[in-house]
This record gives C-alpha cells, sequence and structure tokens, in this order.
C-alpha cells in the first residue's frame, strides 16, 4: 500500500507517519542541487567517467534523483551510464509523486517519466530504466539496513537524506552508517542536511573524514565527507570494473541478443556469431509468447525474481518494438484450477523474434551467420574461437557464451543442460467468441497475434524433455487442445474443429536441471548466460543486465540471494561435488 502523504497549505507534502516534511519549508529544489549534487561535487567529478554510481539512503518523493537527472542530461561531458540506487521504506503514490512537481515545472517532464514507472513496487529490489537504458534507478523498498545487506554496489556518491534524526532515528543508526561505509570506496564523496553530533561521530567512526559548511536556508549548516578510512577496509564483496573493448557473444537468440545489447550501451564492440543464417533460428523464433510473472503463495524468490525480468522486459518492449505489432501490453488473466483467477495487468503478448532483431540494431553490433565455434582457446590477452578444422573464426578479450544447447561444453567444463522440445498450435482467428486478452495457466493462449497471413490465435506449448526433434506432430495439436479445454473450456469448444488443421511451430529450449537460467563467470574473461528453458522472455534481460552489472562494478538489478538463484556456479559446484 502506498504511503499516505498528507499536503500543507503552502503546498509542501508531509508525511503523518514521521511528523517530518518530504521537503523543507524552502520547496527542497535548492537543497536537492546544492546540499547533494553541488555537496557531492557534481557535476564536475563525473566529467569524462564511463559510468558513475550514486547511492542515497531516501528516495522520497525524487527529487533529488529528478534534480541530478536534469543536471546529468544537461552536462556534455556526462558519463555515459548513471547508476542511481535509492532506499525507500514507504514510497508514496504515483499520483503524490506527480503531484509534488506541480511546483517545479522544469522538473514535470521527467517526472512524468518516473510516475510512468511507478508501478508494483513490492519490498525489494526494482529497476526503472531511462533515456535508453544510459539512467538506471534502482529503487529499494524496504527498511535501509536491510536494504543495504541485499544491495550490490560501490558508490562513487552518497546522498545521505531521510526525515530528520528525531522523527526516523533508524535511517541515521551506526549500524546504516556502517553499511553506507562498506557500499563505499576510498574517496567515495558524501553530504547531508544534517549535521547532528551523532551523525557526525558515526561517519567518522566508520572512516569519513566530515566537516560542516554553509547551509542552504533555512539551516545555517550542512555536512560534507569523504571516505577515508585510517584502516584498509574489508569487503564483503570485491568490485572489478572491465574496461569496454571488444567482445564475442556467442548465440543469437534472446539470451545472446540480450547480453549483446546490454554491452554494446556500455560501449563494448560486440560480434554476434550464430551457426543459424538468420538471428532467433532456435526456440526464440516462437511466433508470439505470453509475458507474465509467475505466483506462488508464498510469494518466494522466484515469484520475486520473475516480477524483476517482467518489469525488465516489458521496459525493452516499450523503448524498442511496435504496439500493437511487435507485442502488446494487453495484461493477461492466469486460470489455476481450484483458484479465482487473477489479474496481470503489467503484462502482455510479444513476438520473440522481433525483440532479438531490436537488440542486435545497436551500432556498435556486428552478426555474423553460418558461424559454428567448436572450440575455444585461451590466448595471453583473451580468447580465440575456432570452428571444427581449428581456423581462427575470431578473437577478443570477453566472449559471452549463450549458444543454448551449443553452450554444453564451450567453456571448458561440461554445463548439466536438457533439450526441452515444445510445440504450439496457430489458426485463423475467426468470428470465434474468445477472451480479448491472453490466459496463462495449464498452457498460455494468445487469442489475437497479428501475423503476415492475418489474425491469429496461439495455443501451447508442449513440454517434453530430453527431445531435440523440432518437427511438429499431430498429437501435441491434440495435447495443446486438451490443455485449451482445461484453461478456457468454452474457447477449446469453438476452436476443436480448427485444431484438426492448425499449423504448428516447434522449438527447442535449453534448461538447467533446477529450471533456472545459468549466468556469471566461468574463467576470466569468458562469461556464459544460457539456460533460460522456457521463460527466455522474462530472463534473458535480467540476466543480461545482471552480467553486465558484475563485469563493469555496476549494481546489481536484483538482491544477492535472488542473484545467487541464476550463478552459474550453482551448478559447477555440484558437478565437481558428483
Amino acid at each position: 500500500m502506498a504511503e499516505a502523504i498528507q499536503w500543507l497549505a503552502d503546498g509542501t507534502p508531509f508525511s503523518p507517519r514521521f511528523g517530518d516534511r518530504y521537503r523543507s519549508e524552502s520547496g527542497g529544489l535548492a537543497q536537492a542541487r546544492e546540499v547533494f549534487l553541488h555537496g557531492c561535487g557534481l557535476p564536475a567529478a563525473w566529467g569524462h567517467q564511463p559510468q558513475w554510481r550514486i547511492l542515497e539512503t531516501g528516495f522520497g518523493l525524487g527529487l533529488n534523483f529528478l534534480v541530478t537527472w536534469a543536471a546529468w542530461r544537461a552536462d556534455p561531458q556526462r558519463p555515459r551510464l548513471l547508476h542511481f540506487a535509492s532506499i525507500e521504506a514507504w514510497p508514496a503514490s504515483a499520483d503524490d509523486l506527480l503531484r509534488s512537481f506541480d511546483a517545479h515545472p522544469d522538473l514535470q517532464p521527467l517526472a512524468i517519466q518516473l510516475h510512468a514507472q511507478w508501478h508494483d513496487l513490492s519490498p525489494g529490489l526494482h529497476r526503472l530504466v531511462f533515456e535508453d537504458g544510459q539512467l538506471l534507478l534502482t529503487l529499494c523498498i524496504g527498511d535501509a539496513q536491510a536494504m543495504l545487506r541485499d544491495l550490490v554496489m560501490e558508490a562513487d556518491s552518497v546522498y545521505l537524506d531521510g526525515f530528520s534524526p528525531q522523527h526516523n532515528p533508524d535511517i541515521w543508526s551506526p549500524h546504516t552508517l556502517a553499511a553506507v561505509a562498506r557500499h563505499c570506496r576510498r574517496g567515495s564523496r558524501i553530504a547531508t542536511w544534517t549535521i547532528a553530533r551523532a551523525v557526525r561521530d558515526g561517519l567518522a567512526q566508520y572512516g569519513f573524514e566530515v566537516h560542516k559548511i554553509p547551509g542552504v536556508p533555512p539551516k545555517r549548516d550542512n555536512l560534507q565527507g569523504l571516505y577515508n578510512p585510517r584502516w584498509e577496509p574489508r569487503k564483503a564483496q570485491t568490485i572489478h570494473t572491465t574496461t569496454p573493448s571488444h567482445c564475442v557473444v556467442i548465440g543469437a537468440g534472446l539470451a545472446g541478443a540480450a547480453v549483446a545489447n546490454s554491452l554494446a550501451r556500455r560501449g563494448w564492440q560486440v560480434t554476434v556469431l550464430d551457426a543459424a543464417n538468420a538471428p532467433a533460428a532456435g526456440a526464440s523464433g516462437l511466433p508470439g509468447g505470453v509475458l507474465a510473472p509467475l505466483v506462488s503463495k508464498d510469494d518466494n524468490l522466484l515469484s520475486r525474481l520473475s516480477r524483476s525480468g517482467v518489469r525488465a522486459t516489458l521496459q525493452q518492449a516499450t523503448a524498442r518494438l511496435v504496439l500493437g505489432a511487435d507485442w502488446q501490453p494487453t495484461g493477461v488473466q492466469e486460470v489455476q484450477p481450484g483458484a479465482p483467477p487473477l489479474w496481470h495487468a503489467q503484462a502482455g503478448w510479444i513476438k520473440p523474434a522481433q525483440l532479438v532483431h531490436a537488440w542486435l540494431a545497436h551500432k556498435n553490433m556486428t552478426w555474423r551467420g553460418n558461424v559454428r565455434v567448436a572450440r575455444l582457446q585461451q590466448t595471453t590477452d583473451g580468447w580465440r574461437l575456432l570452428d571444427a578444422q581449428s581456423h581462427t573464426l575470431a578473437q577478443a578479450p570477453l566472449v559471452v557464451i549463450a549458444a543454448a544447447l551449443g553452450s554444453r561444453t564451450l567453456g571448458g567444463v561440461d554445463l548439466p543442460l536438457q533439450a526441452i522440445r515444445g510445440q504450439v498450435s496457430i489458426g485463423p482467428r475467426g468470428a470465434e467468441a474468445l477472451p480479448p486478452h491472453p490466459v496463462n495457466g495449464h498452457g498460455s493462449f494468445i487469442p489475437t497475434l497479428p501475423m503476415p497471413a492475418g489474425s491469429m490465435w496461439i495455443m501451447g506449448a508442449s513440454y517434453e524433455r530430453d527431445n531435440a526433434q523440432a518437427d511438429i506432430r499431430a498429437a501435441d495439436h491434440q495435447a495443446n487442445l486438451e490443455k485449451l479445454q482445461v484453461l478456457l473450456p468454452e474457447a477449446a469448444q469453438a476452436l476443436q474443429a480448427a485444431f484438426a488443421t492448425a499449423q504448428g511451430w516447434a522449438g527447442i529450449r535449453c534448461a538447467a536441471p533446477d529450471r533456472m537460467p545459468l549466468v556469471g563467470c566461468l574463467q576470466p574473461g569468458l562469461w556464459v548466460s544460457t539456460a533460460m528453458g522456457s521463460r527466455g522472455l522474462t530472463f534473458a534481460h535480467l540476466c543480461a543486465e545482471l552480467l553486465a552489472a558484475q563485469l563493469h562494478g555496476e549494481p546489481w538489478p536484483v538482491e544477492k540471494k535472488r542473484a545467487a538463484m541464476l550463478d552459474v556456479r550453482r551448478v559447477l559446484k555440484s558437478s565437481s561435488a558428483t
């Protein structure tokens, strides 16, 4: 539930929970610019940097974020990528957030963009994307100390903000300040409006050199600091940063195209190699797929991970695909036996191949088909990719394997990958009374999918383990009809005759034993993103962004616990144990 906000007579937002204003009496704009942005030496400090990472302890209504965004947009020397990670235990409603910028019309165009993505903010991490992926907001919804434990990042600047220590002492506690320090590098700058003695002492105790400066009215003083401990900090996790150069991605399906695009946006020159003669020739060639989150009674880690993945893919579809032709955010109804129907508003259908082509269209990318990589050879400065005759196909300091079942042994280890055959049934849309939106549950049904031959319906898919044959089978059409009879009995009755003459499409998906993707580093300069199974639309982009974040020392798009579910090392450990 959104945080209740009161509006004072002067238009200032007020929190009844904390008995404090969200912004100073002066409106907060000067405070955001002078105390936080300029207090951290910005925008000068980020000039000509490949990326900059800002950590904020209290998002509030987003004024500091929008002021920073506006400064980044206006700076010709801005970093290629700006990360802003912010914690908020009690997020406001989308309407209150937008209303709070009525007094700042110069920021309203940015506030409208923030408002459009301000939905489904359940506890945990949420990645919001702006400026074609060059500005990434990681919202951490929950208690500050818990969120700082879950967040993986190293900050260049810290905005220490929140309701006053008298009203919200936890966010200024020694435990919180210690957690902030763990997310800093030597030289990170910190800024805050409070000069409370306990805050100054706590920051000094955990390695910050702090000093008072003249404040922004009505404050007489503000506080600035530098992380420069007298000891060598012990980090729970080492953050490495790789400088973009040339990269080769093996595989041009959803997984490979997503990785290639994520790296290209970060400045890599990417060569994509694929054994087929066109992108999305494998399972990613599915004519149309349903994109909806998984639901569990206990809202487990997989359910939360799927929500993150669906959000990430919908952002990409909004930015890169043609609405109505390539995708449609129709919403999806979930039907499970014995349970009331569940409505997913942030969901819809997508054509996977169109998303693959959109990702591969980046200017920093080259695609080469009919190229089959047989093995990899490590060199002094990276990797050489060889064909079956040991001819060199390409060389690069970084290689990412995303070749579905072809990924099994390329990395020098035997990944436990399984073939999963899936067939869908497709027929022309007639005058049948069908639902206006996709329905998901025992299979997936898309009632209306625009295709070259006209408007079609699509039902599937079958799920056959250890079968790598993509032939079309009448028995699978019958199995899909039986699934539709469970999912939508009336629609199945209306389409029963059509299934006898239905067209078919079959593809081979690739899955790990636990049905979760495999992402991570196999050896220096050699990474993998594969085993998307039947959830490629949900997980391909999320996995690509996690890989890119780990490679470049960026804030991770998901919590450590959820990232562990995707880490390739989980199967490497189990393989070595057997």
